[in-house]
Order: C-alpha cells, then sequence, then structure tokens
C-alpha cells in the first residue's frame, strides 16, 4: 500500500480539492521498526515508526501553521466499532484543517516541508488521507 498520493490523486486535488477550507483526515498505520535508508543517520538510531513519523510531524505542524492551517484532533485507535477490522487497524488518526487547497498544495511544495518528508517515509506501513469538507451541512 502506498503512503504517497498517485499523480492522479494529486491532480484531483488540484482540479477538485476545496476552493474554501477542508480537514485532511490522516488514518496512520505505524512500521514496528522505522525503515531508514542507509545513507540516513537515523538508520542507526533503531527507531520505531511511531518515533519516525513524530519527527515528520515536528517539521509538518510547523508548515501547516505557516499557510494557515492547524491541527483539529488527533488520537489513537481503540478498536473498529462499525466494519471490518483487518484493513482498519490503524494506530492513529490525525485531523488537520487548511484554509484550502492552495495552502495546502503550497506546504506540499515548501523547501523544509519535503526535507522532513523523508521521516514519513520511514514511520509509515500505509496511510489513508482522506479529504473533507470542514463542517457538516445541512
Amino acid at each position: 500500500m502506498s503512503i504517497l498520493p498517485r499523480a492522479d490523486q494529486f491532480q484531483t486535488m488540484m482540479e477538485k480539492g476545496p476552493a474554501d477550507g477542508m480537514v485532511m483526515v490522516n488514518l496512520l498505520k505505524f512500521r514496528a521498526k522505522a525503515n531508514y535508508g542507509a545513507d540516513k543517520p537515523e538508520a542507526k538510531e533503531n527507531l520505531t515508526g511511531r518515533q519516525a513519523y513524530r519527527r515528520y510531524g515536528a517539521v509538518a505542524m510547523k508548515q501547516v501553521a505557516a499557510v494557515g492551517g492547524r491541527p483539529v484532533w488527533g488520537g489513537a485507535q481503540n478498536f473498529v466499532m462499525i466494519g471490518d477490522n483487518a484493513p482498519n487497524d490503524w494506530d492513529e488518526v490525525v485531523c488537520v484543517y487548511y484554509p484550502s487547497k492552495d495552502a495546502f498544495l503550497t506546504m506540499t511544495q515548501n523547501p523544509d516541508y519535503q526535507a522532513g518528508h523523508y521521516h514519513r517515509e520511514a514511520g509509515l506501513e500505509r496511510t489513508v488521507i482522506l479529504c473533507c469538507q470542514p463542517e457538516m451541512k445541512p
């Protein structure tokens, strides 16, 4: 399972992403052990996937704030109440608000954000990110 968007998914965001705000719901499954390449200094640290992802999160949250976004909610998943367990055994769920698709896309292209992205790749076994409206409407 991929942890990066496919080209068609990125294109959908550019074409159909909300112009007036969105919440990205991040479903996260961590690797037991972080998978850093041998060329990375962290490869010798014996980090867990969760620890590697926390390093990414520290970088990402600065960039989220820089584009006007903010974390909305995050926490550990306890169990699946309705639905199949196997594909839904996430470790954590994190919801992040962005004021627009342009803000989100700007953040993803920021060199500082990109420089820390390898921690995300090292830490995640799999993920799903859902683009949602920021509020319920009748």
